[in-house]
């Protein structure tokens, strides 16, 4: 009978705790954004000075068009500074950044290899303007997210503006199904977040903050998670911009894609450790109950899953009802398991890529997780973007010649 309660208070805490990380929280965040609204007093004549720092390693085949996008912006150009800041890169992104120096655009070579978030924080140091947006080199922006995200710092609570990133997956992949929904997903608690107290996190590839509100931070920080933390520390918000659109493809490939999650993920282990005050409601008020919630929870999502196999294995010898829960949870994981084999042979299904995609967030948390735990760290990054078919045809004919 103690293995049965023991089951039963497993089972009944997991599964609370899934439906808080998943249903719960969203739930609450939408209600208090609408009975308590924090609005952003912009001012759409608002245009302040900006530098836009595009951070790449290895990015000669998109810097370029990246350059060519930002260069379109619609914005006053006497108040634009473009830098790229390179990590020491080894191929010809350097190169293709110095053509275009007649333009304005500026080049600052790390002498040395130390990651994205060290190329940050030099460049920030070399930035000459008020406001300072951060992109990476794969991303395209609309011609208006400056007009659309400047109004906001008019308003003196507000200390980061963030954009609103679109995924897109032209192969129409299975992983890059699962990741547009789980970012729709995202982009839901942003937009409510935004509104009751504050983002906790930005799209590293589109946000932008005071200058004078940056702090620099240790190389294996999660740049675009830690600096909302830092700007709250100073009594300013992260506000969100969805009229603000950039586009972005995502991985095609599940490796890849968990491999930039569990790097992302660790990242976030040690920020929130270093950062644990804030965890604190009586020092940081709701932006505690949103990490918390966000963050950990989901985090811990996966030790929420193994409680609820667990006590319904237990349970299914006690009752029928489990057995039937019990074999659902085994179809679940089989299908998760077959959509990934299935794409290996180039098989791709839309209705069985969100439970792969479901269990491959999951399975990174607990990876990072141990990797953090076991003292490794990540400060540098590769380039995970795919090649295009488009590229794979002039690199066919390149090596043909």
């Amino acid at each position: 009978m103690a293995l049965k309660l023991g089951a039963e208070i497993l089972f009944c805490l997991s599964v609370a705790a899934l439906i808080y990380a998943y249903v719960g929280y969203p739930v609450l965040v939408y209600l208090l954004s609408l009975l308590f609204p924090r609005h952003v007093k912009k001012n759409a004549d608002y245009k302040p000075t900006v530098t836009i720092i595009i951070t790449a390693y290895n990015e000669e085949r998109a810097i370029r068009e990246k350059i060519e996008n930002t260069l379109e912006l619609d914005y006053p150009k006497d108040k634009l500074e473009i830098l790229i800041a390179s990590d020491c890169s080894s191929d010809k992104t350097d190169e293709i950044v110095k053509e275009f120096e007649p333009k304005g655009v500026k080049l600052y070579r790390q002498p040395e290899r130390l990651g994205k978030t060290c190329a940050q924080n030099t460049a920030v140091s070399l930035a000459q303007h008020d406001i300072i947006l951060f992109s990476d080199a794969t991303t395209m922006y609309e011609k208006n997210v400056l007009s659309e995200m400047m109004p906001g710092f008019a308003d003196e609570s507000v200390g980061c503006v963030a954009g609103k990133l679109i995924y897109v997956d032209p192969a129409n992949t299975g992983v890059g199904s699962g990741a547009r929904s789980y970012w729709g997903y995202e982009t839901f608690l942003k937009t409510h977040e935004s509104r009751v107290c504050s983002l906790i996190g930005a799209s590293g590839c589109l946000y932008a903050l005071r200058r004078s509100a940056y702090v620099p931070m240790y190389a294996e920080a999660c740049s675009d998670f830690l600096i909302v933390t830092k700007v709250m520390e100073q009594g300013l918000r992260t506000v969100y911009e969805p009229n603000a659109v950039c586009t972005e493809e995502t991985n095609r490939n599940a490796e890849k894609e968990m491999k930039m999650r569990v790097r992302v993920i660790g990242q976030t282990f040690v920020d929130l450790w270093r950062s644990r005050s804030m965890m604190n409601p009586f020092k940081s008020g709701f932006y505690a109950i949103e990490l918390i919630s966000h963050k950990l929870f989901r985090y811990f999502v996966p030790f929420m899953l193994l409680g609820i196999f667990a006590s319904t294995a237990i349970l299914s010898f006690y009752s029928f009802w489990f057995d039937i829960l019990l074999l659902g949870q085994i179809l679940f994981y089989a299908v998760a398991f077959i959509s990934s084999l299935l794409e290996r042979v180039g098989v791709r299904s839309r209705f069985l890529s969100l439970p792969q995609y479901f269990i491959l967030t999951n399975l990174a948390s607990v990876v990072a997780l141990f990797k953090t735990l076991r003292g490794e760290r990540f400060a540098r990054w590769e380039p995970i973007r795919e090649t295009s078919s488009n590229e794979k045809k002039s690199n066919a004919t390149a090596n043909t010649a």
